[in-house]
């Protein structure tokens, strides 16, 4: 499957699961607003996401992968499938371990990770209730995370990027089905977490079976192979925990700013990682077992021509997306989720911050597109080094910017030290030769820019002369959609015109691959 196939389909699957995502979400704010209740349930949620990007996706994914597609390319599928076994094995004893410690010390845990809410008691303790349902998700989408990364390597995409689908499905029917019987609508969405990471795992099992991968319950045993996933893990589980330590200031921070401070940080970012993971992420997930298998064949040539395609897909279609957020922030968050409980001032509060958000949102996909070009090269340091600066900056930023700006210096410092990373990460593989823009990239990238700025002008004007706050909801979300269309459809024609790209061209790459 050629890179931009394995991208569509990633994306595709992604798509979904925001879309989803964003109802589930218009649900919470209807239902629970952005108030201490939102506050409480968020904290929870992002609890045990902390822990799954450190020990799923995170460091055991980006060192388990190049292992696998290495086993794969060169010890035969039975060898790579005991192995797997094997490291699945030793994930479920780790995290399960982890999350029989973190369950006893959970009041002492959320007095760190959400400081200010001690300063609610009742908020405190809804928090603490909620973190105890949803953490044992670790353990189950940590293992998702692995099989996923099998999935990956053997190119079959889609079911590990439907997995997310299954866990809207599940907190959509848990928010409309247990909100009548449980406590709160924000214990109901806890429980969906956790049945969400049951569904998830089942779903997985049964892919890589359908995949002839199929991974059987054996006891850890410690032998060469982990020893070296551990030894590479390291670097990673640090340069993550880098990523991870910064999120959590944000929301320790945040917890201080003011009520509701955390929920709006929460819809603001949900809005700006759609376009995020529907391109960043798929283009990550597809490029990392990409490159290792290209670099395993020892031609380097193929690798740089997928690293190229993929800088120049990131960027066709995340600058018009980063524009179109920045122009129309407040008037997005007012179709999606002002309603119910969530109010007006929280759509100003929200919206505001999504304009912040989506001035780093081309970096934020840059990164998850250079970064393989580490880790498919085993080197784990060199990222890690570049995030241990970005995190220093980030709160020395914070630090500054949030006396002043509250939870939008919070926003704006995430957006700075986000093109740092990018910056840093392709200067350092441009000086090592490991990534060497091509005629097409170099003569691209500029006209994708003007192109979205045109795009942003458009956008702009149908604003100002068709918007009005004041309108009913349904002819609110008519006139958004008019306006969306139009810059989508401004920004096609601009960009095919200007030369910025070729629909026939992507066509034809669809149709036949990378070339070899």
């Amino acid at each position: 499957m050629s890179l931009v196939r394995s991208i569509a389909t990633v994306s595709g699957f992604t798509l979904l699961s925001r879309l989803l995502g964003f109802a589930r979400d218009i649900l919470i704010a209807a239902m629970l607003g952005a108030g201490g209740m939102a506050d409480a349930f968020f904290v929870a949620f992002k609890f045990p996401n902390l822990f799954r990007r450190l020990f799923g996706e995170g460091a055991f994914s980006v060192a388990f992968i190049p292992l696998l597609a290495g086993d794969i390319e060169k010890r035969g599928l039975e060898e790579a499938r005991d192995f797997a076994a094997n490291a699945l094995s030793i994930l479920i004893v780790l995290t399960g371990f982890l999350v029989a410690i973190i369950e006893i010390i959970m009041p002492w845990a959320m007095l760190v990770f959400a400081p200010g809410f001690s300063e609610n008691p009742e908020k405190f303790t809804l928090a603490v209730e909620l973190s105890r349902i949803t953490f044992p998700y670790l353990a189950f989408i940590s293992a998702v995370a692995l099989m996923s990364g099998i999935l990956n390597t053997l190119h079959r995409y889609a079911a590990a990027a439907a997995a997310p689908v299954v866990l809207n499905i599940f907190m959509i029917g848990a928010l409309l089905a247990l909100t009548p019987i449980t406590q709160t609508p924000s214990h109901a969405l806890a429980w969906g977490v956790l049945f969400a990471g049951i569904g998830q795992f089942v779903w997985l099992v049964i892919a890589c079976k359908r995949a002839g991968f199929a991974i059987r319950w054996q006891l850890p045993r410690i032998d060469d192979k982990v020893k070296l996933l551990g030894k590479r893990m390291v670097p990673g589980m640090i340069g993550v925990g880098v990523y991870q330590l910064n999120l959590l200031i944000d929301t320790m921070l945040a917890s201080m700013v003011s009520d509701g401070a955390v929920s709006w940080l929460y819809y603001a970012d949900r809005v700006h990682q759609l376009p995020l993971g529907v391109i960043g992420i798929a283009i990550g997930t597809a490029m990392l077992p990409t490159l290792s298998r290209q670099l395993q064949g020892k031609d380097p040539s193929v690798a740089m021509y997928s690293q190229n395609r993929g800088i120049e897909i990131a960027l066709l279609l995340t600058m018009p997306a980063a524009v179109a957020l920045a122009v129309m922030g407040i008037p997005i968050i007012n179709v999606l989720f002002q309603r119910g409980a969530f109010s007006a001032t929280e759509t100003s509060a929200t919206g505001m911050a999504l304009t912040i958000f989506a001035c780093g949102l081309p970096a934020s996909v840059l990164v998850k597109v250079l970064a393989p070009g580490f880790f498919a090269r085993e080197d784990t340091k060199t990222p890690i080094r570049i995030g241990i600066i970005c995190m220093i900056l980030n709160i020395g930023m914070i630090v500054v910017l949030m006396p002043l700006f509250g939870h939008l210096g919070i926003a704006a410092a995430t957006a700075v030290s986000s093109w740092i990373n990018a910056i840093s990460l392709g200067t350092i593989l441009r000086k090592r030769n490991h990534l060497t823009f091509d005629d097409r990239l170099k003569r691209r990238v500029p006209r994708i820019i003007l192109s979205s700025a045109m795009m942003g002008l458009a956008l702009w004007a149908a604003i100002t002369f068709f918007w009005n706050a004041g309108y009913d909801a349904i002819l609110r979300a008519a006139i958004m959609a008019g306006i969306v269309i139009t810059g989508m459809v401004v920004y096609a024609l601009i960009a095919q015109l200007s030369g910025a790209t070729s629909f026939s061209e992507l066509k034809s790459t669809l149709k036949r691959g990378n070339p070899a």
